[in-house]
């Protein structure tokens, strides 16, 4: 989709399909000075069709002048970004059923909102509603490239929200990919080329340096498959930065649960476990492009959770980067183990600030569903900028308790620590697990639910929704 701002009115713009917004069944600003020019047209078509505008309610209306696209934005009031992005969504997907390659839309409730937020919120919701993955399709769907003129609208707002949109499409990209084919050698090289593109420092360590690092956490888990793990780095280094901020992401290319296998319905969409890594990267293409004050580093421990004669198994103890040792009491469990060596490497690297993304626990989408993250930090005032952050880029965060008192859940009689504690509070003993290997100020979103979606949405289809690179964004800007 190629989307330009102009000076222009809908009217004015010479395009084939002119769009308009219908809210509590009247039209808004830009529809109608058109429907005065019309002489009533389109409000003629309004009555005679019983036209309220629900949202995504699409009418065409064709006139000698030219076809008009009457588009449902739902209630007048009360409207806000998220709600217009989820309006620029759907109407991206109208205009695809449509045979039309050009169209002049108006920016809906420029006024309440005001004109650069509503042209940037319209225009993340076109890019990212526009997405589709047929990649390994051999029969196309009839795909176009179609033109969008956003009437009275700022160039530079949609600039800045194709930079967020590619990201996000990027990471989507990166989940919906096979697991057969995005292993963790192939995700490594994917963000050596990403570096290169966009101007990153990278950094990519095969199994042997991973293991004279000594990150035997990480490389336990690794171990049972055929397919070697990736530590991978990348940097972002401004002249002179304010601080320096860790970005860390789960990267497991697939999870069977190892010996503490998972079921076939729960194994189903777990070529997504790497959907934290995917946000991580798809955050570092953008922030390459936007160029925030801050030197930005990412790591992603890469591997496979597999079974074979060279898996780790349930009672095995693990040596970690930090020196801690861990017990193994579920293999399925291994996100964390991951993680540990990664934040650990992350703060003796010298970060001030740590965010990490996981699809960790299954305890968190039981506790707020498909839609919403949990957030746990060590620090108010992170908890605090990241909740701005999620709550701009129309991100669904949760903050959820680090509650002390279930520390001792992950006490062991062999080891530091138990890699698990008991059914209850998972997504908490999760949380803490990863604070015994982090002091500076941390926050950890866990993404299992967001990140993949099962259902078309306003904003994509099924597959990867690449939640948590609009937070990140925000969170940095």
């Amino acid at each position: 989709m190629n989307i330009k701002a102009s000076r222009r009115s809908v009217f004015e713009i010479p395009a084939p399909l002119k769009v308009v917004g219908v809210a509590s069944g009247g039209l808004l600003t830009e529809g109608e000075a058109l429907d005065q020019a019309l002489k009533g047209a389109l409000s003629q078509a309004l009555r005679e069709t019983g036209f309220f505008g629900e949202a995504g309610e699409t009418l065409l209306v064709q006139r000698p002048e030219g076809a008009f696209l009457l588009f449902g934005l739902g209630k007048k009031r009360g409207q806000e970004l998220a709600e217009l992005k989820a309006h620029g969504g759907r109407l991206a997907q109208a205009l695809s059923r449509l045979s039309f390659r050009e169209a002049a839309v108006e920016v809906f409730f420029a006024d309440h909102l005001g004109k650069k937020e509503a042209t940037y919120a319209l225009a993340e919701g076109l890019f990212l509603g526009s997405y589709r993955f047929s990649k390994y399709k051999t029969q196309k769907e009839g795909e176009k490239r179609l033109r969008i003129h956003l009437a009275r609208a700022s160039q530079a707002e949609v600039e800045r929200a194709k930079v967020v949109a590619e990201a996000v499409n990027y990471a989507r990209d990166l989940v919906n990919e096979p697991p057969n084919l995005l292993t963790p050698a192939e995700l490594a090289r994917r963000a050596l080329a990403l570096a290169e593109a966009v101007g990153l420092e990278a950094e990519v360590w095969d199994e042997r340096r991973i293991e004279e690092e000594g990150m035997g956490a990480f490389l336990a888990v690794a171990k049972g498959s055929a397919n070697p793990p990736r530590f991978i780095k990348l940097v972002y280094r401004p002249e002179r930065p304010l601080s320096r901020v860790a970005l860390v992401g789960k990267g497991l290319t697939f999870d069977t649960g190892g010996y503490s296998l998972k079921p076939t319905e729960s194994m189903s969409t777990m070529k997504s476990d790497m959907a934290g890594a995917a946000a991580v990267l798809g955050a570092m293409r953008a922030i390459a492009q936007l160029k925030p004050p801050y030197e930005v580093r990412a790591y992603i421990a890469a591997g496979e959770n597999m079974i074979s004669g060279s898996a780790y198994r349930v009672q095995d103890i693990l040596k970690s980067y930090s020196g801690k040792t861990i017990e193994v009491l579920n293999t399925d469990a291994e996100g964390r183990l991951t993680l540990a060596d990664a934040l650990a490497y992350a703060e003796k690297e010298g970060a001030e600030t740590i965010v990490e993304l996981s699809t960790l626990t299954g305890a968190a989408v039981v506790a707020l569903g498909e839609k919403v993250a949990a957030l746990f930090s060590t620090d108010p005032g992170l908890q605090r900028r990241l909740l701005r952050a999620a709550k701009e880029a129309g991100e669904k965060v949760w903050p959820m308790p680090l509650e002390e008192a279930y520390r001792e859940k992950l006490k062991s009689e062999f080891a530091d620590l138990k890699n698990v504690g008991d059914r209850n509070g998972g997504a908490i003993t999760a949380a803490l697990f990863l604070t015994e290997f982090v002091k500076v100020p941390f926050a950890h979103l866990d993404i299992a639910g967001p990140a993949y979606t099962s259902k078309p949405h306003p904003l994509g289809p099924v597959g990867g929704t690449g939640f948590g690179v609009r937070t990140l964004l925000h969170f940095l800007a």
